[in-house]
């Protein structure tokens, strides 16, 4: 299934870019995420939890950037991954661009997303599996704007890159369901009504 989304980065394209191709420094802004290695500077090793009602999901994989254009700041990237107790896998390509939105970025993601096993089940409907990834990007950019905020304008010293930010919380699926639900009825309720 495929899904677009999209965010503000309070800083203009050639600095955005540099930012969210610091993956040790973003990476603990993205709900649950974890970076357990780096391979090289292309490719990432990580785990990324997930809970959806009773059920919480690992999913320990791989991360590839390719198709790097810094000049246009864009780029590809493929992520493979599967679920700790073997309920399933999760495949994802993405292509991702920066864009200038007034004084600062619109980042924009196109998401190619495949599910197998189990796991494909619990998030069965693309409805679900959009209202997911809508709410990790939402959370993802409000904890980058925490964290921009907190940095002082000067270049980071090495003391202050050595202290990542605080990781965030997993995605919770109670919540979540709350969140689709009110999307659904404020959708029928505002086109029903013409």
């Amino acid at each position: 299934m495929e899904f677009d989304n999209s965010f503000d980065v309070p800083l203009p394209p050639p600095q955005a870019w540099a930012m969210l191709m610091d993956i040790p420094r973003i990476t603990p802004c993205m709900p649950g995420a974890e970076l357990t290695e780096i391979v090289d500077p292309q490719n990432f090793k990580g785990k990324i939890s997930v809970r959806l009602g009773p059920v919480a999901l690992v999913f320990a994989g791989r991360v590839e950037f390719g198709s790097i254009d810094a000049v246009n700041h864009t780029a590809r990237i493929k992520a493979q991954g599967s679920d700790a107790k073997g309920r399933g896998a999760a495949n994802a390509a993405a292509t991702f661009r920066i864009e200038p939105a007034g004084t600062g970025s619109k980042v924009l993601i196109r998401t190619d997303l495949m599910l197998s096993g189990a796991v494909a089940q619990y998030g069965r409907g693309a409805g679900m599996i959009q209202a997911t990834a809508a709410q990790i990007i939402g959370q993802f950019a409000g904890n980058l704007r925490v964290q921009l905020a907190k940095e002082p304008a000067a270049p980071a010293t090495a003391a202050q890159s050595a202290t990542p930010p605080p990781k965030a919380r997993p995605i919770s699926g109670l919540s979540l369901l709350v969140r689709v639900i009110w999307s659904r009825l404020a959708a029928l309720f505002s086109g029903g009504g013409t």
